[in-house]
């Protein structure tokens, strides 16, 4: 986990786009799927940084893990991606 960490790098858009100019961005792959973001996305649009993470131990359904793991890599990523949003779904009725 250290070693990722020491690979990111925080960059300026002005940044970014001059590192884009001289060809240091790896170009999408040809088959990648693309998506149209509509424009009312970025309205409400916020900024999400990621907190601490725990680590723990959890039992779930064999189905439920199966299907999050056919999606495929990243799949305890998603799962608390899931987690999350109802999390903050049901904190915004509480209050």
């Amino acid at each position: 986990m250290r070693k990722a960490k020491e690979k990111l790098k925080r960059v300026t858009l002005e940044e970014l786009n001059a590192m884009n100019a001289r060809g240091e961005l790896r170009k999408p792959r040809p088959d990648a799927v693309g998506h149209d973001v509509p424009d009312e996305f970025w309205e409400n649009a916020r900024p999400y940084v990621p907190l601490e993470k725990t680590s723990i131990h959890l039992r779930i359904d064999s189905d439920v893990l199966d299907w999050f793991r056919s999606q495929g890599k990243g799949h305890l990523t998603r799962m608390n991606a899931v987690l999350r949003s109802y999390y903050e779904a049901h904190k915004k009725k509480a209050s």
